[in-house]
């Protein structure tokens, strides 16, 4: 499961329900990530580093056009999707001013962690980590193409990378206005800390499950050791000191927690344990698609069957339960926006479809020969590992090979010739024409974005 880069503007007299997620903030302030972002333009690496090399243009005038150019972004997150899909225009989008507003790169695949809800413990991740070479081009590709925001993750620990910090400022370097990792915080160490902040990070992102040490550390257990509550609570705690001692602005910080049976009744614990130090504290439903009926109580199972009968739907149809312990039911599916925002890129240089596309089942296109010549050997390789109980592989018993539901002709393209091709377009003319279930990968989704759900 993967964080979208949408921002949320939150009120903070009180804890409230945004869409579905339930989010409080460290300082009892309104927080509007745009605003806060344009507010403090002027601390962005990006911007510090035109100013340096562009010496034909005013500070003023440099400063009014990344704030014009971040503001822009953030309305086109929610606007291009919505263009894009009222007309068929794939050849011509990037002529007409629709770029990828976002690139993941899996700087790392590898995880240190072995969370039993996470998806490397069924599908086959390569412990691997994408070479400078490789990043480099990419970042050249968005920065040439106007790309405005990056994340420099997605399946694994970005933090397990050991020139990360240095991506982060060769993509500042580059023009690249956000950036962003989400990280789990084991590795956080004071050295990294102060790494991540000189290097112009824009916005990091905890993964921590749990709002006690006992859930924490069953629901983030450690692959090569075991994984400490105190150890990692401390980084985080150690991060907002650095950062507030340094006088930095960035990066701004998140926290999330995935709301299941064992940490559902632990909110309140969650919150106390960190709104004082990170600026956003949030929890996130676990959507489940059906199938999983049985983790629901006697009485969210009442309610489930209730609606189902109200709506004339089936009783294996998706449903969710909010922060608030409602259950709904999906009565249709809605277009994705993620075609028309964002590309993803695995370490070894296959474009994903999409980040929710956890196995990179279905390809649509590759910026590196390594994606289609080792690929598949990388992941066999994580199976036998496996089957050889090999030390850090020891929780992963029901792990398999990641099905392939699309096949790419394998050559490598610019990432301005995927963003238009036929591959993705495939993809969006499902979309487009409400036939989404002939999509395999968008089919089986659990984005609950793209569903429209019904509760009582």
């Amino acid at each position: 499961m993967s964080m979208d880069n949408n921002g949320q503007i939150v009120k903070h007299e009180q804890d409230v329900l945004v869409g579905s997620s339930r989010i409080t903030s460290a300082n009892q302030k309104e927080y509007d990530r745009e605003a806060y972002m344009v507010e403090n333009m002027n601390h962005n690496k990006a911007y510090l580093s035109s100013l340096e090399n562009d010496k034909n243009t005013s500070p003023t005038e440099l400063l009014v056009r990344f704030q014009r150019d971040y503001k822009e972004y953030r309305r086109l997150w929610t606007d291009q999707p919505k263009e894009c899909y009222k007309q068929s225009i794939a050849p011509n989008l990037l002529d007409k001013g629709y770029r990828p507003l976002s690139i993941d790169i899996e700087t790392a695949a590898i995880c240190d962690l072995a969370c039993p809800f996470c998806y490397r413990e069924s599908l086959a991740t390569p412990d691997k980590t994408m070479n400078m070479k490789l990043f480099k081009s990419i970042v050249d590709q968005a920065a040439d193409l106007g790309v405005p925001s990056i994340k420099l993750n997605w399946r694994g620990e970005p933090l397990l990378h050991p020139k990360l910090y240095k991506m982060v400022e060769y993509a500042k370097q580059k023009g690249i206005i956000e950036t962003i990792i989400n990280t789990n915080a084991t590795k956080l160490t004071r050295q990294t800390s102060e790494r991540l902040i000189n290097s112009g990070l824009d916005f990091m992102i905890y993964s921590f499950d749990g709002g006690t040490k006992e859930t924490y550390e069953k629901m983030r257990p450690g692959r090569f050791k075991n994984n400490n509550f105190d150890d990692v609570y401390q980084n985080i705690v150690n991060f907002s000191n650095i950062r507030n001692k340094m006088g930095a602005r960035f990066p701004r910080t998140k926290i999330q927690m995935i709301l299941t049976k064992d940490s559902y009744h632990e909110q309140e614990s969650f919150f106390s344990l960190f709104k004082e130090f990170v600026d956003e504290v949030t929890v996130t439903q676990y959507t489940e698609r059906g199938g999983n009926l049985k983790d629901l109580n006697r009485d969210e199972r009442i309610q489930y069957d209730d609606l189902c009968s109200q709506l004339g739907l089936s009783k294996d149809t998706p449903y969710m339960k909010d922060a608030n312990g409602n259950i709904m039911v999906s009565s249709s599916r809605i277009a994705c926006e993620q075609p028309y925002q964002r590309m993803l890129i695995t370490y070894d240089g296959c474009v994903a479809m999409c980040c929710h596309d956890w196995g990179a089942m279905h390809p649509i296109g590759y910026v590196s020969s390594d994606s289609f010549l080792s690929g598949e050997i990388d992941k066999l390789k994580v199976i036998q590992n496996v089957e050889e109980n090999k030390k850090g592989f020891e929780l992963m018993r029901d792990i398999k090979l990641p099905p392939k539901f699309n096949e790419p002709e394998n050559k490598v393209e610019t990432l301005s010739r995927i963003w238009t091709g036929k591959e993705v377009e495939k993809v969006r003319s499902a979309h487009r024409e409400k036939k989404i279930d002939k999509i395999n990968i968008c089919k089986e989704c659990t984005f609950k974005d793209t569903y429209n759900w019904k509760g009582a």
